[in-house]
């Protein structure tokens, strides 16, 4: 079957029956298959590790398996998919403006996207902006954004319809204010099946041409090793802030990375798979107004999942450094009263099922599609965290 807007809104009314959309993508690294590639690694130097069910084999066994990029993970891939898709799609989009901040560093962005918010529309820099020099939440614009639920959907629809995919949690307002949550309706992850071990460790060194003796020690600035450093012989005491350590703390001598810094190495797995599913009952949550609204909304966010999904996903995409890979075979699987194969949209279908969709929804009264804002709304930081930012960045000028 092909992806209609007929067969979303049928699906996401409130009568049916729908489970919801799975894709299964077998994914290969670069490198051919059986090539390692690196895992997502988490604090202490850790893979997330687990037991699956591989289901491949005849009984399926329960083997040993990584998590190579996990759910929240994807979600933001998602939804940076999304931004490279607002001006195709017409998207709403809201900007926090750091430019009146002055200098900061370079590697610092110039200014945030709410396809970037980490807590998206429940975001604590959504939270300290100004809209118009008014503090956000005081605003008709941040009422509506920040008091949003499920049963009123209305400020995400025409200014965070990621939020109604990929969820909430509005925790950052205090305990007195909304504490609402929406659960995710996309749940997408990558897992690698059968590590061939998971104890291989990077060797490294740390070359040097000059071969600088690392026995020396240097005077310098931890925070500023532009404003230059010296050599110091004996026990000369420093202090203004500076340090004396040895010239390999200032990237200068050969030196041995210690075993217990060694990373660790990239994995070779029997077979990688990515699992996405979209899920139609969880989508029924959200109620817009009437039944033909609810629908209409719903379809739309999953739209939105779709184009996502195939935009980040559709083709050889890179994950981290050692972890490119490419979809070798997809599944596509609509789950209804049975299981019916799904053709997958090319990206140019993907985007048309957006817009006809928003298209349908704006026709029930839903703010979308030719009602989303044509250009970024654009806020400022508000004096508090502009501080905190100032304070955590202090100009190098």
């Amino acid at each position: 079957m092909d992806l209609t807007p007929d067969a979303l809104v049928s699906a996401l009314a409130d009568s049916a029956s729908e489970a919801g959309v799975t894709i299964r993508t077998v994914l290969e690294p670069l490198a051919g298959p059986f090539a390692p590639v690196k895992p997502a690694v988490y604090q202490g130097g850790h893979y997330q590790l687990d037991r699956r069910w591989d289901d491949t084999v005849e009984p399926p066994e329960v083997v040993d398996a990584v998590v190579i990029d996990n759910v929240p993970s994807q979600a933001n891939r998602l939804e940076a998919a999304l931004e490279r898709l607002r001006a195709r799609l017409r998207l709403p989009e809201m900007v926090l403006d750091l430019s009146g901040l002055g200098a900061l560093p370079p590697h610092l962005p110039r200014s945030l996207s709410s396809f970037r918010f980490p807590h998206r529309q429940a975001d604590a820099y959504l939270r300290d902006a100004l809209l118009d020099g008014e503090p956000f939440a005081r605003t008709s614009v941040g009422r509506t954004v920040l008091g949003a639920t499920g049963d009123d959907p209305q400020g995400l629809l025409e200014w965070f319809p990621q939020a109604l995919l990929f969820g909430f949690w509005q925790s950052h307002l205090g305990g007195k204010r909304s504490q609402a949550k929406l659960a995710r309706s996309w749940v997408s992850e990558i897992v690698g099946y059968r590590p061939a071990t998971l104890g291989t460790r990077v060797h490294a060194l740390k070359g040097d041409p000059l071969n600088l003796s690392v026995d020396e020690r240097a005077e310098f600035d931890p925070k500023d090793l532009l404003a230059g450093w010296t050599v110091v012989e004996g026990e000369k005491k420093v202090g203004g802030g500076k340090t004396k350590e040895r010239l390999s703390e200032i990237g200068h001598g050969q030196v041995p990375v210690p075993s217990d810094k060694e990373a660790p190495g990239g994995v070779s797995f029997a077979r990688i798979e990515q699992r996405s599913t979209v899920s139609f009952a969880a989508l029924r949550r959200i109620r817009a107004g009437s039944n033909d609204a609810n629908a209409a909304a719903r379809a739309l966010v999953a739209a939105l999942g779709l184009a996502a999904h195939v935009t980040a996903f559709g083709r050889g995409f890179h994950l981290r450094s050692g972890c490119d890979l490419r979809p070798a075979a997809t599944t596509w699987t609509w789950l209804g009263v049975g299981a019916d194969a799904v053709r997958p949209p090319t990206p140019d279908e993907a985007g048309a099922l957006v817009d006809a969709c928003a298209a349908r929804a704006e026709r029930a009264g839903l703010p979308v599609g030719t009602r989303w804002a044509s250009v970024p709304l654009r806020l400022e930081p508000a004096a508090n965290l502009a501080d905190a930012i100032r304070r955590t960045w202090p100009s190098a000028d």
